[in-house]
């Protein structure tokens, strides 16, 4: 496992918020923001980190389950936090150690941030984490454990809750609810409003004390989650008597598996997209949660493609690759008896290779037809790697198109007409 630190660019306010109450608690306060995979945890940590309203400067650990980092690279390239990755594993389990050991480092510059805000896998379970700060004794003096804010996806949360797990393995997602003091009930854009009454009603009895705040796309206001010294011992020791007791592990289902890769270089988008299309349709819910940062060929932009079960999404954002920035394409998947080496080799297939063809060549596009009866029509190559696409062809009638993949499947010599 590695820890790694970044800087990731640009904050609402360079020094610590002077205009923030002052707390009689001299520790610095520390938010955990956990809710399961593809719920919307690091979207919401991009409207805190951008956000104008709170003034404030915050130190981020990152906790990923796998050995390839993604969202320290999603992370908005417009704010000046002090990011730390805790990778390849668990938070509340495997590099727990590793989390004492980076909030002891941080400490050291506390003068430049107002709190911490830890993202955790959406695997963990978030009770390890919280006991972190009452068990470790210079933890203890160190930080104050404001708050936990769990964010449920409403597309999936009842899944989530319902799944079976082997004996003595916790179901993450009712864990993570059952310790909220605060619920985002996000994604309810993509719910039916008797959706969100039962959904509502199941959170309710899992956690009768948190409140529950309905959101689209993670966007709430950061004042709402922050600074609320809502975090309460003797609840949970009620609900938890044995929460303060370090002997137990956590332990996770054996079936729910990660994969991760990273290459130097770029690939064809649309090459990435037809492989997403047939993943997703293998397998289907047992994808929990996949997303990728890339380099596409003949694009400036850095693309991100993100999604969960059958919901895909996938598009250039407006940070551009730097001047001597390292071209990268990396991508981690989780779900449920995945092929760990088939979704490794599927990627790499997506790789932009040499093209078969050069400018001023002659070919054949196909513009319609069938699979069994293609059209193709005669034309010229007039540029390669045209906004991603290999081709852009300019066919006999004037019109161009672009080949979106370099196979007869789109674009054929002249010579392969029939």
């Amino acid at each position: 496992r590695t820890t790694r630190t970044n800087v990731v660019a640009g904050p609402a306010s360079t020094v610590p918020n002077s205009a923030t109450p002052i707390m009689t608690d001299p520790r610095v306060p520390v938010t955990v923001l956990t809710g399961f995979l593809g719920s919307g945890k690091t979207t919401l940590l991009n409207h805190i980190l951008t956000s104008d309203t709170h003034k404030m400067r915050f130190a981020i650990i990152e906790n990923e389950f796998g050995e390839v980092g993604v969202d320290e690279k999603i992370l908005s390239e417009e704010t000046n936090e002090e990011v730390i990755e805790v990778m390849n594993g668990c938070i509340c389990c495997t590099v727990r150690g590793d989390l004492v050991e980076a909030l002891k480092r941080l400490h050291a510059k506390v003068s430049q941030f107002d709190g911490v805000i830890i993202e955790t896998t959406g695997l963990a379970d978030p009770a390890p984490v919280a006991q972190t700060f009452f068990v470790d004794d210079t933890i203890k003096s160190l930080y104050v454990l404001d708050s936990i804010i769990t964010v449920v996806d409403a597309k999936h949360i009842r899944e989530r809750l319902a799944d079976e797990r082997p004996e003595g393995v916790e179901n993450e997602a009712v864990e993570q609810v059952a310790f909220a003091d605060r619920i985002l009930l996000n994604k309810v854009d993509l719910a039916t409003a008797d959706d969100i009454v039962d959904i509502r009603g199941k959170l309710k009895e899992i956690n009768p004390a948190a409140s529950i705040v309905e959101c689209e796309h993670a966007r709430v206001d950061p004042n709402t989650l922050i600074n609320l010294r809502a975090f309460d011992l003797r609840r949970v020791l009620e609900m938890d008597s044995e929460f303060l007791n370090t002997d137990g592990e956590h332990q996770h289902d054996p079936s729910i598996l990660s994969t991760s890769t990273s290459f130097e270089g770029e690939l064809n988008v649309n090459a990435l997209q037809e492989w997403v299309g047939e993943i997703i349709q293998e397998y289907g819910a047992n994808l929990y949660r996949y997303k990728g940062v890339l380099a596409v060929k003949g694009m400036e932009q850095k693309f991100v493609f993100q999604g969960v079960g059958m919901l895909f999404s996938g598009n250039f954002v407006g940070v551009k690759w730097k001047k001597g920035e390292k071209r990268e394409c990396r991508f981690v998947f989780i779900g449920k008896n995945i092929d760990k080496e088939a979704l490794i080799h599927g990627f790499m297939t997506c790789k932009a290779k040499e093209l078969r063809f050069k400018v001023g060549d002659k070919v054949e596009a196909r513009v319609g037809g069938t699979n069994t009866d293609p059209e193709y029509v005669a034309g010229t190559i007039i540029r390669l790697w045209d906004e991603g696409n290999p081709y852009r062809i300019e066919l006999v009638n004037g019109t161009n198109v672009w080949g979106p993949e370099d196979h007869d499947g789109f674009v054929r010599g002249a010579a392969a007409a029939s």
